[in-house]
């Protein structure tokens, strides 16, 4: 006799729904975009930047806290995208705002490719530099919600973790790609030429990748959850948004800000301070530096769907939880791997650092889009999101940079990761296990107006699903 379980048979040869696959691969195409062009940024801070637009700076460090300060507007800005587009995406659709989003961002990076440098018109070089850096923050903030919710709403309620957690594979893809583009241009050129245009050739292409990206994004549809709902905002006159939100749902809102919290601190302590620290401590070349993180992204993008799956398998909670704990200890031991000077023992901390990301950072689609309802979903999602990069993400370099200035020492950096992991930690513990839940069932809980997200997921369980795309 066979012992199977049926509902588990069932549930391993349910078929994808129709179309997602091309929904998936239009949200990563803008999305490697975009942060192709963000993290381009991010890299050019410590290599470019600091010695291009503010050369006046009495040390080396002191250049490099400057540009991160320029680094942080686009984080300033990310937020007021994320009300804007959040508002406007619940109102118009996923779809459209996204198609903004990518040519904001590809205009504003293509402009900084062309901005002179101070030596040529002295502080109007820093000045358009952060005005363009703004518009970038502005458009990705936008970005992100509109792409993780066009896959999570078209998804399956029981392997949603997964197929949402493509879009955040994109991020590492187009980090990667951004390394790749200036590992390629700085092996090639001189320092002098690096400096002089070949920075400007990798914000040049992308010109070429928008036009890509958004013809990709016009080939899809907002999903039928989404059109129903928005059919009902009209008809009914119910209310969305950023105030809606914070009304009906701050319980959601502040629990995806804690969610947040260490996972941005930790991305950007890996991918953005390892580079200074690699440069100004243990004196590596920029090229080999590239290189080692060029791998490292290529594991973190395979690693973020494997971490998807683990959260549909084994729950939202204990996976992201595993991943601020084991987050925790990682400055603890991944600088004195970098001191070391080996490139193996350098590889390995960077990778170790971005496989912990990805325990917290594969989920955060569908816990996230598991929180709010339909309609206002868009804006619940940028707020958690994005309004914690301000203090989470923009600040991270500029704050580990300033302590290892001070104290010559990567300790208190590795402290200062700690206490965002523990931040982290508990909003794991006081977070609602909603793996498996139907958007349905939450936009019903909603209508009745409990906010009542725990009811919505225990009654996902007891009933089947009346869509395909809830099975």
């Amino acid at each position: 006799m066979s012992t199977d379980n049926p509902r588990r048979t069932a549930r391993q040869k349910a078929p994808v729904p129709e179309g997602l696959r091309k929904v998936v691969v239009a949200s990563m195409a803008g999305t490697v975009v975009e942060w192709y062009e963000f993290f381009l940024y991010a890299a050019a801070s410590t290599l470019v930047f600091a010695r291009l637009f503010f050369p006046n700076a009495n040390t080396e460090l002191d250049g490099i806290i400057a540009a991160f300060v320029t680094y942080a507007v686009g984080f300033v800005a990310r937020p007021v995208g994320g009300i804007v587009f959040g508002h406007f995406g619940d109102k118009f659709g996923r779809k459209k705002l996204l198609q903004l989003s990518i040519i904001l961002v590809g205009v504003s990076t293509f402009l900084m490719g062309c901005l002179p440098g101070f030596d040529s018109i002295g502080y109007w070089a820093p000045a358009m530099l952060v005005a363009l850096r703004f518009v970038q923050g502005f458009a990705v903030g936008g970005e992100w919600g509109g792409a993780v919710l066009l896959v999570a709403e078209h998804s399956p309620n029981k392997s949603r973790g997964f197929w949402s957690s493509w879009p955040q594979s994109a991020v590492p893809m187009g980090n990667l790609l951004a390394t790749g583009v200036l590992f390629l241009l700085s092996a090639t050129l001189t320092d002098e030429a690096f400096l002089g245009w070949g920075w400007r050739v990798a914000f040049w292409l992308s010109a070429v990748i928008v036009l890509v990206g958004y013809y990709i994004r016009t080939k899809v549809s907002d999903a039928p959850i989404f059109l129903e709902a928005q059919k009902e905002v009209e008809t009914e006159a119910k209310g969305y948004g950023v105030m809606e939100v914070f009304r009906r749902y701050p319980r959601g809102v502040f629990t995806a800000m804690g969610l947040r919290f260490a996972e941005n601190i930790l991305y950007y302590l890996v991918v953005t301070f390892s580079i200074t620290y690699l440069r100004t401590v243990v004196e590596t070349d920029t090229s080999r530096i590239l290189l080692l993180l060029l791998i490292a992204h290529f594991i973190h993008f395979c690693a973020v769907p494997v971490a998807g799956k683990m959260s549909d398998a084994l729950g939202r909670r204990p996976v992201y939880l595993a991943g601020a704990v084991l987050g925790a200890t990682w400055g603890f031991f991944a600088f004195p791997m970098m001191d070391t000077a080996n490139d193996l023992m350098i590889l390995s901390a960077v990778t170790i650092g971005l496989l912990f990301h990805a325990l917290m950072y594969a989920g955060q689609p569908s816990i996230m889009a598991e929180m709010f309802p339909t309609r206002m979903r868009y804006s619940g999602v940028s707020l958690g999101y994005q309004v914690t990069s301000i203090v989470a993400g923009s600040l991270a370099p500029i704050i580990a940079t300033s302590l290892l200035a001070r104290y010559d020492s990567s300790t208190p950096v590795a402290l200062y990761l700690l206490g965002a992991c523990i931040v982290t930690a508990i909003s794991v513990l006081v977070l609602r296990e909603t793996n498996g839940i139907s958007l349905h069932d939450v936009d019903a809980a909603d209508a009745k107006g409990t906010a009542d997200l725990l009811a919505a997921s225990k009654a996902a369980e007891e009933k089947p699903s009346q869509t395909p795309a809830d099975k």
